[in-house]
């Protein structure tokens, strides 16, 4: 796609998916790549029951995220020593360069919108294996 804005709206339907860094598969959304946007982009993801994230951080880019349905836990920090629950109809704010890693231990899957101030999406992503291990 060109990598000038767009002149014209652009719809999209959720559809096909792409493997995150995170260990998450999302839905194809908003991105420079689909649409030609230039400074956010904005997808869905559901994390299934027992889904668990890579612990990770966003360099130089910050996250806004809505809940729509389900709970999840977010531990958040340098050595992720903050934990955060999320219920349906919560909006969430990250930081950008904030290590955090999501998961749902619950029964039901977990929905929520995603934005972000990157329009690659996973361009900023950088993977922090060593904290990993530090949630249980």
């Amino acid at each position: 796609m060109d990598q000038t804005m767009p002149k014209t709206c652009i719809k999209l339907r959720p559809g096909q998916t792409y493997a995150g860094k995170q260990g998450f598969s999302y839905f194809e959304g908003i991105a420079r790549e689909t649409t030609g946007s230039q400074s956010i982009c904005m997808h869905l993801l559901t994390v299934p029951p027992g889904g668990r994230a890579k612990a990770h951080k966003h360099a130089t880019h910050e996250t806004a995220i809505y809940v729509i349905s389900g709970s999840a836990i977010m531990y958040w920090g340098e050595k992720l020593e903050h934990c955060m629950e999320t219920n349906a109809g919560d909006l969430i704010y990250i930081p950008a360069d904030v290590p955090h890693l999501p998961l749902n231990p619950g029964n039901e899957p977990a929905q929520a919108v995603i934005a972000r101030t990157d329009p690659h999406e996973q361009e900023s992503v950088v993977l922090l294996p060593h904290l990993d291990s530090l949630v249980p």
